[in-house]
């Protein structure tokens, strides 16, 4: 685990890329965070919002060892992790027909699907054809409309079972669902063409190849209602960027420096940046929401900036960014959290390989010596902190 005196250095390093924003007159304006040691889920969306985020469900505070700990203090360290901040409910209504619909959203849901696995052309035909409850509107969600539902309460699955079936008969693996979200920036698994999924087991987003048929296919779970999860970035002159779509606001460039996840809590902490003291990591749902997956590397709005990194091929590439997310990866025994994580660069295996697409978000040990998560350990990433817009 790093030392107090080199996780203060980092701090200081990480603070000094912020000085040309502090130059600009940039302030101590009085905010507070809004810690809530008892978690998330009672904060309203605010009024006119086009994109409203949910609460992920995280109620519980880890640190570094993967172990459960007490809600940190202002100023302790691990403070300013997902649970302490309050967000908006979940809100469903099972509308007793075979569909639920998503108060929050608009969006309405197919609660059972077919147990059968696609290809991503027959999972899209599939949803076109659907007539379900009357409809027969039913499409393949998007990547931010699926992610939209996981639920990051415990995991395994990441899905609300009391409102919305699984394919498989176990939770596993293998409860895997494509979205209409092709893989253009690249490709996965030795150059095959690619498609975008959620795992509602694991909890992931990854790329996966789009014409593996039969048991290695994916699942999927049609929707109907009005697009969601469209993007409205603005810039403001100071360093940062706010999304009307969501009510948030983004540092416009990152921190530079790739640290481990107690360093990024303590670096969003202490910032303060445009006036603004009130900076956090953002939770996994809202990373992701900045996403960009039209076919841009980095996979982020060009009103953003991002630092290149060599990545383990020694090829040009992107970082991961933190969030303030736990990772719950079981069933194992003892229980171990690692933190979630976006990848707006390749999200690459041990040896370089974009397995996973940019795009992808996955979870990695939050410390070096920590264990290794999936895909293989990078505990150093980078920070893009996030507040509540005025």
């Amino acid at each position: 685990m790093k030392t107090e005196t080199s996780r203060i250095l980092t701090l200081a390093a990480m603070m000094a890329i912020l000085a040309l924003a502090a130059s600009l007159g940039c302030s101590d304006d009085g905010d507070s965070n809004p810690a809530s040691p008892g978690g998330g889920g009672d904060d309203p969306i605010a009024a006119g919002v086009s994109y409203p985020l949910v609460d992920t469900g995280q109620s519980g505070c880890y640190d570094d060892s993967g172990a459960e700990i007490e809600a940190p203090q202002d100023g302790e360290a691990f403070h300013g992790q997902d649970a302490q901040f309050a967000r908006t409910a979940f809100d469903y209504t099972d509308n007793g027909d075979g569909t639920v619909t998503d108060n929050n959203t608009g969006l309405t849901w197919q609660k059972t699907p077919d147990e059968s696995s696609f290809t991503w052309q027959a999972a899209m035909e599939y949803c076109e054809s659907l007539e379900l409850a009357g409809h027969d509107d039913w499409r393949a969600p998007t990547l931010k409309e699926l992610f939209s539902i996981s639920d990051f309460s415990h995991g395994w699955p990441y899905v609300d079972t009391g409102y919305f079936d699984l394919a498989g008969q176990t939770v596993s693996k293998d409860e895997q669902y494509w979205t209409d979200n092709f893989y253009l920036a690249g490709t996965t698994h030795g150059g095959q063409a690619s498609a975008f999924g959620v795992n509602h087991g694991t909890g992931h987003i990854k790329a996966y190849p789009a014409d593996t048929p039969g048991p290695m296919g994916n699942y999927v779970r049609a929707v109907r209602g009005e697009s969601y999860g469209v993007n409205e970035f603005a810039g403001n002159g100071d360093g940062t960027i706010t999304d009307e779509a969501t009510g948030l606001m983004w540092m416009q460039a990152d921190t530079g420096t790739a640290v481990d996840w107690e360093t990024a809590l303590a670096f969003a902490d202490s910032l303060t940046l445009a006036g603004h003291d009130d900076w956090r990591l953002p939770n996994v749902r809202e990373l992701q929401s900045i996403v960009d997956y039209s076919g841009v590397l980095p996979a982020i709005d060009a009103e953003f900036s991002c630092t290149p990194i060599v990545n383990e091929a020694g090829d040009p590439d992107y970082g991961y960014y933190w969030t303030g997310t736990s990772a719950y990866f079981g069933p194992n025994a003892p229980e171990y959290y690692y933190a979630w994580y976006v990848a707006f660069g390749f999200a690459v295996d041990p040896s370089g390989e974009d397995t996973h697409g940019a795009g992808a978000v996955r979870f990695d040990s939050k410390v070096e010596g920590g264990p290794a998560g999936e895909g293989g350990a990078r505990y150093y990433n980078h920070v893009r902190c996030v507040r509540t817009a005025d």
